[in-house]
Order: C-alpha cells, then sequence, then structure tokens
C-alpha cells in the first residue's frame, strides 16, 4: 500500500509527462516491469499490454463505440501516477443524509486509511488491491472474468493499474451496515487513473455497496479508468449503487463485470446526474449457474453538453434463471444519452425469463438519445422482451398542472419525477432513493 506521508500519497512510479499518451502509457508500462510482484501478475500484466498495443484505444469504427468518441479525451498528455496532496481533502459532496454506513475513500484510486471508516467486522477483508496479491480470492478471481470482455480498456487498466480496493465477504456473513465507497478525484495538473476493484462475496454472504464518485473544487481536468470484478457465490446477494456526482473536470470510463453463481443475487442501480463530462459504463453480468437473479436500474438526467452512454451485457448462461433490466434517461441541454443494452439466452439456458426497457424523455430541442435494445436467443423454452420508448417533455401535461394552480418548476419536478419514478421506487435502500430523486430536482434546468 502507498503509505500516508507528510500529506502526500507516494507511488513508486515516477510523474511521467510527454508529448503524447500513448507513449506515457509505454513509459509508465516499462517502470511497473521494474517493479516487484507476483510473476502470475506480472504475466497477466504483460499479456494484457501486449492486446493494448496490438488493438489501441477503440474508435467510432468500432460498433460497440459507435456514439463515443474517445479522440479529445486521449489526444492529450497526462501526469500518471503523480503524488496526490491530502492534507485538505474534503469527501463531503458524496454525504448521504442519515445513513449509516462503514466509508472507504479512494484519492485518484489510492486507499487512504486516515479519512476511511470501517469498523472491524469478522468475515469482512478490506485492502488496498495493492496488498491483495496473497489472499486466496484474489489469487482466485483477480482477472479471470473481465480480462475475457472484449474491452480493450479493461487490458489497459490490468496492465496499469497500481490502485483500487479489494473487498472480501466471507461465508455466511452479512456485512452490517453499507459500505460507501467514495472515489475522489483531485490534482492540479491533467492526470489520467487506472482503478481496479476485486470484490467477492463468498456463499451466502450479503453486501451493500454504495459507490459516489466526486470531484474535488479546483481540480484539473482528469480521465479516469476503472475496473471491478464482482463474484457472487452461492446464494451470495448483493445490492450495489453507482452515484455518480462528479464535476465536469472528471471523464469516467468503466467496465463492471459480475459473475453470478447458483441462486445469487445481485442489483445494480447506476445513477448518472449533471457534473461530469464524460461518462461510459460497460456493465456484464454474466448468470453462470441454475437460479440466478440479476435486476439492472438506470436514471440518467444529463445536461449541458454532458456525455453519458450505458452499454450493457446480461448474459444467460444456465437454465432457469431471471433477469430484469430499466434503464430511463432524461437528457436536457445539448446533451446525449446512450443506452446499448444487450441480453444473450444461451443454448442451455432454457426457462430463462429476462426483461428489458429503456424510456426516454428529452427536454430541450438539442438534446439527443441513441438506443440499441438487443436481444440474442439460442434456446427455444424461454419468456424475453424488451422495449424502448421515445418522447418530449409534455407540455399539455405541464399545461394541465399549471391550470390547477401548480407553478411551471414545481410541475416540470412532478412530472419528471413521474417519469422516474418506475425506477426509483425499487431502489432497496430508501435513504439512496430520497437522495437520488432530490439530486434529479436539483439537476433540473429551471
Amino acid at each position: 500500500m502507498d503509505k500516508l506521508n507528510d500529506g502526500l500519497i507516494k507511488n513508486n512510479m515516477s510523474t511521467i509527462v510527454a508529448d503524447s499518451l500513448y507513449q506515457q502509457l509505454v513509459s509508465t508500462f516499462q517502470e511497473l516491469e521494474t517493479v516487484q510482484e507476483p510473476a502470475a501478475l506480472k504475466a497477466l500484466r504483460h499479456t494484457a499490454f501486449e492486446r493494448f498495443q496490438q488493438e489501441g484505444f477503440p474508435t467510432v469504427k468500432n460498433e460497440e463505440w459507435k456514439y463515443t468518441n474517445l479522440h479529445t479525451l486521449v489526444n492529450k498528455p497526462y501526469v500518471l501516477n503523480s503524488d496526490v496532496e491530502v492534507d485538505h481533502v474534503d469527501v463531503r459532496k458524496a454525504d448521504i443524509a442519515g445513513l449509516d454506513a462503514h466509508r472507504i475513500v479512494l484519492v485518484n484510486g489510492q486507499y487512504v486509511l486516515a479519512f476511511s471508516s470501517l469498523e472491524d467486522e469478522i468475515g469482512l477483508t478490506v485492502k488496498p488491491i495493492e496488498e491483495a496479491h496473497d489472499e486466496p480470492n484474489f489469487q482466485k478471481y483477480y482477472a479471470q472474468h473481465a480480462d475475457k470482455s472484449d474491452n480493450v480498456l479493461v487490458q489497459l487498466n490490468t496492465a496499469l493499474q497500481t490502485a483500487g480496493v479489494y473487498i472480501s465477504v466471507g461465508k455466511n456473513k452479512v456485512v452490517s451496515k453499507p459500505i460507501h465507497l467514495i472515489h475522489l478525484s483531485i490534482g492540479q495538473e491533467p492526470f489520467f487513473v487506472q482503478t481496479r476493484n476485486l470484490i467477492v462475496l463468498e456463499p451466502h454472504a450479503e453486501l451493500e455497496l454504495i459507490e459516489s464518485f466526486i470531484t474535488a473544487d479546483g481540480a484539473a481536468q482528469n480521465l479516469n479508468n476503472k475496473v471491478s470484478e464482482i463474484v457472487v457465490e452461492e446464494e451470495a446477494k448483493m445490492q450495489h449503487y453507482y452515484l455518480q456526482v462528479a464535476d465536469a473536470a472528471s471523464s469516467y470510463i468503466q467496465h463492471t463485470e459480475v459473475y453470478q453463481e447458483k441462486q445469487s443475487l445481485y442489483n445494480n442501480y447506476n445513477c448518472n446526474l449533471p457534473g461530469a463530462s464524460f461518462v461510459r459504463n460497460n456493465i456484464n453480468v454474466r448468470l453462470d449457474a441454475e437460479n440466478v437473479e440479476s435486476h439492472l436500474y438506470g436514471i440518467n438526467l444529463t445536461a449541458g453538453s454532458q456525455f453519458v452512454d450505458n452499454h450493457t451485457v446480461v448474459d444467460h448462461m444456465k437454465p432457469h434463471c431471471e433477469s430484469y433490466e430499466w434503464y430511463k434517461n432524461i437528457p436536457q441541454d445539448e446533451s446525449i444519452a446512450v443506452f446499448n443494452g444487450k441480453i444473450f439466452v444461451r443454448e442451455d439456458a432454457q426457462k430463462t425469463n429476462a426483461f428489458q426497457q429503456n424510456n426516454n424523455m428529452l427536454i430541450g430541442e438539442k438534446s439527443t438519445v441513441y438506443t440499441k435494445p438487443q436481444l440474442e436467443i439460442f434456446a427455444d423454452d424461454v419468456k424475453c422482451s424488451h422495449g424502448c420508448t421515445m418522447g418530449q417533455f409534455d407540455d399539455d401535461a405541464l399545461f394541465y398542472l399549471r391550470a390547477r394552480g401548480i407553478g411551471e418548476e414545481s410541475a416540470r419536478v412532478l412530472l419528471v419525477h413521474a417519469f422516474a419514478f418506475d425506477v426509483t421506487s425499487r431502489f432497496s435502500n430508501e435513504l439512496v432513493r430520497s437522495y437520488v430523486e432530490a439530486l434529479v430536482e436539483k439537476g433540473l434546468d429551471k
């Protein structure tokens, strides 16, 4: 673990500033090869970087990145692996009123113990990712699922990650209260961060994880490439929230790979609010045993020139499984929202029940939505459906409410809340639900 020393997180790598980001990444990888770490991890890094070198950053010519142009993000130099001032770190932007939770703080991906509050719980292990190499679950699962995806940026992360968190919940352990994982971006020069998280729930374990993404005041432009691998073993249950409330200086490329075993449950609640200028979420869920259940919910309220792209894959690999997915987009101003959802039902996955829905409400004449719900079914005894709706803000409904004495601002909030309610009502945590609904109200253009 990088040690807290004189207000700095010290990293073993030097700060590198070069003329091109690609050359910076090559130089950083060469330095990482000189660092002492397990041979198996070094081999993973080497294989991953070779693949990244072969493919490079994805372009809009790639169908999966058709609407997601990375050119302006990666066509510039960044500070990599810099020292970070933490004397005056402030994470209050992530506060959720009334929430009693364990807290983990990652500053540019680095686990900062001084700002975390994680009381001892028998059966719960939390470590910086770079200190988890000897953990059995790390050795069993690290890079075993995400790296098999077709996302080359996962390979870049595997090759260059030096930060992140390892969370393991032991067999039969029910974590007593939620874990609030706060990702803070901070720095005086443009910086690029590679964060890697591994989360494992052993049989019958239960965990509620709330991840908040925030930006320090005055932070320079920053790009965050984050990969999370999540394994939910037999009869384990996980509630997982993404609360994207960062500032415009921050851009995020995130890949979440979830692997589920027999009779497990995984629920993801993905909320993106006005702020971060660029967000690309890849959420892949693999149901690789019988009687597995998974739910994916999304609320995306965008504003200004913000770009938010959500790509999801729900892969039914075995029989008797159920998935339910519902995403709602509310783009304002000149913002762009993208939804690309795929459901795969493999030949062996008989008796599958899969539902997918995407609804969109455009506010403003210049806002844009691109949506592509997809089903690929190779089994014949299944129940599967998907759908998509697209519409403008309902001026007739607004007139109706105003005619009954409700002010225009209040009427707009009521209509948007009614639109979002189908999703927010399914949040398992009432405090998070109230928090998100308040942010939706705050994020609406006045």
